[in-house]
C-alpha cells in the first residue's frame, strides 16, 4: 500500500430535496438528514456556509449531531469572494471565522471558492488574504480557482507559502502545475456538465490509484447532485479505495483522469 495519510471522502453539500427517498430513508425528517448521513459518511462539504452566515444554534447543531471523529470542510463566504474579490477582507473573516469555529476540531478545512470573473492572477492580493486566515487547531485552507489565468507558478508559490491547497476540479480544463499545501483537495462537479452525470468505476477507479499513491491527507467530494448521482460515486470510490486492485497500474493525476 502505497498511502499513508487520511482520505476524507463525501459530498458537496447534504440537504437536498430530490434525496428524499434516493438516499434519507422515507418519513425522515430533514433535521435528522445529517446524523443519518453522518452513518455513511465521515466528512462533508458544508454549502451553506457560502451563501450566508450560519446562526451559533445551527452551527452547535452540525457538531453535536455528528459522531467523534467526523469531520468538516466548509465554503468561505461569497461576501469575501465575490463581493470583496479578497479586497478588505478582515472584518469579514473575523465575522466568519466568529460562527464557523463553533464547529471546533470538528472543523478540518475551509474552501475559498473565486468566481470566474476573478480571470486575472494577483498572487500579492492572495497572499494578503491567506495571511488573515486563522488555524487553529491546524485548521487547513484550500482556493479553488474557476479561471485557468491562476493556474501559474506564482500562485502556488504564495499557496505553499501558507500551507494552503491548490483545489483541483474539473470545472476548468487546466490542471494545477503541483500540488501545495502538503495536502490535497478534490471536487468532482459532475461527469457529463455541472452538477450532473456519474463518473463511473472506470474513471473513479484510475482516480483511486492516484489518491492511494499520494503519501498524505486528501479530501475528495462530489458536487454532482442530480438524481443522487454524488452519492453512489461517493460509495463507488470508497469501495475502489479498499480494493487492493485499485493501485495495480501506474497513476495518473485525479485531474487528468476524468478528460
Amino acid at each position: 500500500m502505497y498511502f499513508h495519510g487520511v482520505i476524507h471522502l463525501g459530498t458537496s453539500g447534504y440537504v437536498y430535496d430530490h434525496w428524499r427517498h434516493l438516499f434519507y430513508p422515507r418519513g425522515l425528517p430533514t433535521k435528522r438528514w445529517l446524523q443519518h448521513y453522518a452513518r455513511v459518511f465521515s466528512t462533508v462539504e458544508l454549502n451553506a456556509t457560502f451563501y450566508r452566515l450560519p446562526t451559533p444554534s445551527a452551527v452547535d447543531g452540525w457538531r453535536e449531531g455528528t459522531p467523534r471523529g467526523f469531520r468538516f470542510a466548509a465554503k468561505g463566504s461569497r461576501y469575501l469572494t465575490h463581493m470583496k474579490r479578497l479586497k478588505d477582507a478582515g472584518p469579514g473573516i473575523e465575522k466568519y471565522f466568529e460562527l464557523i469555529l463553533r464547529l471546533r476540531r470538528k472543523l478540518s478545512v475551509v474552501l475559498w471558492q473565486l468566481p470566474p470573473q476573478m480571470n486575472k492572477a494577483d498572487p500579492e492580493r492572495l497572499a494578503r488574504f491567506l495571511e488573515k486566515l486563522p488555524r487553529p487547531h491546524g485548521l487547513r485552507h484550500v482556493v479553488e480557482f474557476r479561471s485557468d489565468a491562476w493556474y501559474v507558478p506564482q500562485i502556488c508559490e504564495v499557496l505553499d507559502s501558507f500551507g494552503a491547497a491548490f483545489c483541483e476540479h474539473d470545472l476548468v480544463r487546466a490542471a494545477p502545475q503541483r500540488l501545495t499545501g502538503g495536502f490535497r483537495y478534490l471536487r468532482f462537479h459532475g461527469a457529463t456538465g455541472k452538477y450532473r452525470g456519474r463518473y463511473g468505476r472506470r474513471a473513479l477507479r484510475r482516480v483511486a490509484r492516484d489518491l492511494l499513491r499520494f503519501r498524505g491527507d486528501a479530501y475528495v467530494y462530489f458536487n454532482n447532485d442530480t438524481f443522487g448521482h454524488a452519492i453512489h460515486d461517493a460509495m463507488d470510490l470508497s469501495s475502489l479505495l479498499e480494493s487492493p486492485d485499485a493501485v495495480r497500474h501506474q497513476s495518473r493525476s485525479a485531474a487528468a483522469a476524468l478528460e
